[in-house]
């Protein structure tokens, strides 16, 4: 980045630019991503700076091809040996993830307990024991009321870590993956998080938390 008699200029890095031409990303989305950005700034940007950047909604065409060529680059990165969040690697033998552009990660810091996503498919397992589940009148299914559960906000810093993580462990592994996706917007949104805390007094204790978008 340059400054001319005080005023900022925004440089072109024209070497990124022509790499990602060739990989097949239009001239003007590569103009756009390559303005102050080398290839491996690039490779770091999470899904929602992608698309601020090329001007694009996520569900745009051009905007999943922008995407699955970083994929394809991000996929040749160093392969990390999990994909769990953590919060100390000497407590839960798992490696720290690197956050996109990110300075500091909350989930490292060692008075925030150890937090994680249930996988959907767990959740009813994982919940039945808590007194959660209800026959629904109507259909006769057994449902989970999750509602509740405490609350979290979609925007708490915690919950930002983890989507972001989960955000470019996909983006890594999908990288070979043509038919590949983004996920939509909002997909954390009635997703439980399960928080685990450590104390020398009480031991183990695990809780669950609902990730919600309003403030109710």
């Amino acid at each position: 980045m340059r400054r001319v008699k005080g005023v900022r200029k925004m440089v072109v890095k024209s070497a990124t630019k022509k790499r990602l031409m060739e990989l097949g990303v239009e001239e003007i989305f590569a103009h756009k991503l390559a303005t102050d950005r080398n290839m491996d700034d690039i490779k770091k940007m999470a899904i929602e700076e992608v698309a601020q950047a090329v001007g694009l909604g996520k569900d745009d065409d051009r905007f999943v091809t922008v995407m699955n060529v970083i994929r394809e680059l991000s996929a040749q990165r160093r392969k990390r040996t999990s994909r769990k969040v953590t919060i100390r690697a000497r407590s839960f033998e798992v490696d720290d993830y690197e956050v996109g552009l990110t300075k500091f990660n909350v989930l490292n810091h060692e008075l925030v307990p150890h937090q994680e996503l249930v996988p959907i498919e767990d959740e009813v397992e994982t919940l039945s024991p808590w007194g959660l589940m209800e026959e629904d009148e109507e259909t006769g299914e057994t449902r989970i009321r999750k509602e509740l559960l405490p609350k979290i906000h979609m925007s708490d810093p915690i919950i930002q870590v983890i989507k972001e993580t989960e955000e470019k462990a996909e983006m890594e592994q999908a990288g070979e993956d043509e038919d590949f996706t983004p996920r939509p917007a909002g997909w954390l949104a009635d997703r439980v998080l399960k928080v685990i805390r450590q104390s020398p007094s009480a031991g183990v204790t695990v809780a669950y938390r609902l990730i919600v978008e309003g403030t109710n």
